[in-house]
């Protein structure tokens, strides 16, 4: 079985990208099956647990205080109804909930919440994430103590075009919390947007970032912007179908045994796309009808893509001794 490299050079992934469609699908597509059950795909439902009123100026984003989306500001949910979607959630067949909080980073006090709604979330069997801005070490080593299973924290985009779209945090902080999740031992969910205006370099050099980091993470969340009225990033050129598709490929290729979600931005995919996508080595989703205040495809048009294409959300062992 391929070994996991961290070395890898802007040209190299360059010239992945350069590869021709059917070339650069097939070899990610062989990878994908060394590590994983090429028709199963790992289903996660997201929760805005606090939305709005965020103090960051992402351009793409619709919760920013800073941008004019039309979007109704909430406080923090209460336990009981974050319990009762995640217990929804599970019986619609999703193995993992996501709670997301429109903070720059959490105080102690909101933590001490959050963590209640960890604990309640597992109770019921299902695996956590939280994605709540910045943390520190010592945050990082309470949610450990909680249990808490992943921690999302994105790059969103290269280091060179960070700041075009985001100005009051840098890149630099979210390395650096990333390597708190890291030290604590909580496993890292940690991926990007696409179709920000960005170039085909920058794409390159995102999954450069992911891919050389000293753990790759273990979810590699890969997005395609869903554009909002009222955010600085509305009205962009969209990002053509293909191009998508290879970004989810050399993402396989650069990390083999990370779960590659394919994530935002679905509903603006075909059936075709996606299928494409699953190929290519994305096998990961969000479930539901939505993603913290963006439209996601609902739980029925999943599982009828899903029929069609012979994809289950049940895993079947592999014999993998073939490819060792």
């Amino acid at each position: 079985m391929n070994s996991l490299r961290h070395d890898w050079t802007r040209s190299e992934i360059s010239a992945l990208f350069a590869l021709p469609f059917n070339d650069l699908l097939f070899q990610a597509h062989q990878l994908h099956r060394q590590r994983f059950d090429p028709n199963y795909v790992q289903v996660s439902t997201l929760l805005s647990i606090k939305t709005g009123a965020c103090p960051e100026d992402c351009a793409y984003c619709s919760q920013s205080a800073r941008n004019q989306a039309d979007l109704e500001r909430e406080r923090l949910l209460p336990l009981a109804e974050v319990v009762e979607k995640a217990r929804t959630a599970k019986q619609n067949g999703a193995s993992r909930f996501c709670m997301g909080a429109a903070w720059r980073s959490p105080t102690d006090k909101n933590l001490d919440k959050v963590i209640a709604m960890v604990e309640a979330v597992q109770a019921l069997g299902l695996e956590t994430c939280l994605t709540l801005g910045m943390l520190t070490r010592a945050q990082t080593q309470r949610l450990k103590q909680a249990g808490l299973d992943y921690y999302n924290h994105n790059l969103d985009t290269s280091p060179e075009y960070y700041g075009e779209i985001i100005t009051t945090r840098t890149y630099q902080d979210r390395l650096d919390t990333l390597e708190y999740v890291r030290e604590a031992g909580i496993n890292v969910c940690c991926g990007g947007i696409v179709g920000m205006g960005e170039q085909l370099e920058d794409r390159a050099s995102l999954l450069q970032q992911l891919a050389n980091l000293p753990t790759h993470p273990e979810s590699v969340p890969i997005n395609m912007l869903v554009q909002i009225e009222g955010t600085p990033l509305h009205g962009a050129e969209e990002i053509d179908a293909l191009d998508f598709v290879r970004t989810i490929a050399v993402a396989r290729i650069l990390m083999p045994a990370s779960w590659v979600r394919l994530s935002a931005g679905r509903t603006a995919m075909s059936d075709e796309m996606q299928a494409l996508c699953f190929f290519a080595g994305a096998n990961s989703i969000f479930y539901g009808d939505k993603l913290l205040t963006t439209a996601n495809p609902d739980e029925h048009k999943d599982r009828m893509l899903f029929d069609k294409l012979g994809l289950n959300m049940t895993e079947q062992e592999l014999d993998r001794t073939a490819n060792a």
